[in-house]
């Protein structure tokens, strides 16, 4: 019977992993596509639609793949919708290549409200600790807030808004990567790297 609870936990364990990696790898082209806004201040309108295309396209395909090709059952339903807003965002910006600064500022702030929306509700679906939860809930709400502010100041000057869109990717894309990596066990291994335990601090003589 142990071992019967101990496979199905190691199963467990296995299905949060591969929903971690998703995350993590998502995370990294949150980070990707605000660094690419930042060394290229100067990026046309057309060239920006394409960056972000690609990589709502890039998001969602790896979400996709990475529900179907694990046995996920907790969370596949959130990780299967979460992708599939990423590809719609990624599909309509693509068949309008031509669209203007408003209207791709407005898909990019829908693409935001919705996925944060959604995040905010994988805190509460996924089987995360209560840290990773709070990290993921506050990552939903980061979003929300973006892109309330897109469809709020739309005319607020191009490097204003890049910037904006440059600082959303990577706070999103560094939560993200918390996530995945597990922040309370990141703490941890920070903690026994950098802080010194007491008994060692204070040797016994």
């Amino acid at each position: 019977m142990s071992t019967t609870l101990q496979e199905v936990g190691h199963l467990a364990q296995t299905q949060l992993k591969k929903a971690r990696w998703a995350l993590g790898i998502s995370g990294a082209l949150s980070i990707a596509l605000g660094v690419v806004i930042l060394v290229w201040p100067s990026i046309s309108l057309y060239a920006l639609v394409l960056v972000f295309g690609a990589f709502a396209l890039a998001r969602g395909i790896v979400g996709l793949a990475t529900a179907f090709a694990s046995p996920i059952r907790e969370g596949r339903g959130w990780l299967v919708f979460w992708s599939l807003i990423s590809i719609a965002a990624g599909v309509i910006v693509f068949f309008n290549t031509d669209m203007s600064a408003l209207a791709l500022l407005y898909v990019i702030g829908a693409y935001a409200i919705v996925l944060g929306v959604v995040t905010v509700g994988g805190a509460f679906w996924l089987p995360l600790s209560g840290g990773d939860s709070a990290v993921l809930a506050l990552t939903g709400v980061v979003s929300i807030v973006f892109g309330i502010v897109m469809f709020a100041k739309p005319g607020d000057g191009a490097l204003v808004l890049l910037g904006l869109i440059a600082a959303y990717a990577l706070i999103v894309g560094l939560a993200e990567i918390t996530v995945a990596i597990g922040g309370e066990r990141l703490v941890r291994s920070l903690a026994r790297q950098y802080v010194v335990p007491p008994a060692e601090a204070h040797p016994s003589r």
